[in-house]
């Protein structure tokens, strides 16, 4: 197959690129409007396989994306604002990128007549919940700019399925963390400051739940749903990792040597979720299981970072 990827110059997207061009014989040709999130230091390398192209573009730029996308045998839409506390103060981009761009990229697909477009979505779009975990067919309940316009453009791809039959899937994902993650978020935001002798910042008492799955598995479930996944259907990817964030820091700490004087605690983040988890059984169904130890992968990624200062110093000195 010929893959049209979008935001794949970003975090989850350039990992899943690696992951198609390594172990299956497709072609990947990323677009990407390379906003701050973007970098073409993800993709370093992947010039060498003639089976990669990169385009840079937006997403709501219509033109561009037919010109882009045409020939194409299928879509995996990854572009996406998603980081919750910038939708927190500047929500309208979130909204203008995640459903207008959405819209247009399914509306370019079904007059191409794509083979295939999967929708990559979030765990977020459900909310919180105390007990139990979200199955893809409970209510939604999203509780950020960013969330809520996640929700959105799930419906928004889903309805371009039962009214012109463009065929989708959608995956949503539980929290993703490794190589090549911007660092807003908390695992290569705390790895970062510590390495540079800064304080980790943690919301409220820090005892907010996620389920972390290491990026690698994620893309890996991905690509199984666009090959195996039934079309109109919405496929959960979680690793049964939930950890609550005060443990997560402790545990960054201790792999860095270092005690709790570095956690400065600041005011919890407006509608903060409580607890994120997920029901996984019908992508697993399709023969998916995570194939990284947590413990190991976070080990690994904590590394990375170590490693890979040349990647993330310039990011953090000219971004955040």
């Amino acid at each position: 197959m010929k893959l049209f990827v979008t935001g794949g110059a970003g975090f989850i997207g350039s990992n899943y690129a690696r992951h198609v061009l390594a172990t299956t014989g497709d072609s990947v040709t990323v677009y990407d409007a390379l906003t701050y999130a973007g970098n073409l230091d993800n993709l370093r390398g992947l010039d060498d396989d003639p089976r990669f192209a990169f385009t840079k573009g937006n997403i709501c730029d219509r033109d561009t994306v037919l010109a882009a996308m045409s020939g194409h045998d299928a879509v995996v839409h990854f572009a996406a604002e998603s980081h919750v506390d910038r939708s927190i103060l500047s929500p309208d981009e979130f909204v203008h990128t995640n459903c207008d761009g959405t819209n247009v990229l399914c509306d370019v697909a079904r007059h191409i007549g794509v083979e295939r477009f999967l929708h990559v979505s979030t765990d977020e779009v459900y909310g919180s919940i105390e007990e139990g975990s979200f199955r893809e067919g409970d209510p939604l309940g999203p509780r950020s700019p960013y969330s809520a316009s996640k929700a959105a453009s799930d419906l928004i791809a889903l309805s371009y399925r039962t009214t012109y039959g463009l065929p989708v899937v959608v995956t949503r994902s539980s929290n993703n963390f490794g190589p090549y993650q911007f660092p807003e978020k908390v695992i290569p935001l705390f790895v970062t400051n510590l390495l540079q002798g800064q304080k980790v910042p943690l919301y409220g008492d820090g005892m907010n739940v996620r389920d972390w799955c290491y990026v690698e598995d994620n893309a890996a479930a991905i690509h199984l749903v666009l090959q195996q996944g039934a079309v109109g259907e919405i496929y959960n990817i979680g690793a049964g990792n939930e950890v609550s964030n005060r443990a997560l820091t402790d545990t960054i700490l201790d792999h860095l040597g270092l005690d709790n004087s570095m956690i400065d605690y600041v005011d919890d983040r407006p509608g903060h979720d409580r607890r994120y988890s997920i029901d996984s059984s019908k992508v697993r169904s399709l023969g998916w299981a995570p194939r990284h130890n947590f413990a190991e992968a976070l080990a690994d990624t904590i590394s990375w970072y170590r490693t890979n200062e040349w990647w993330w110093t310039p990011l953090k000195s000219r971004s955040l």
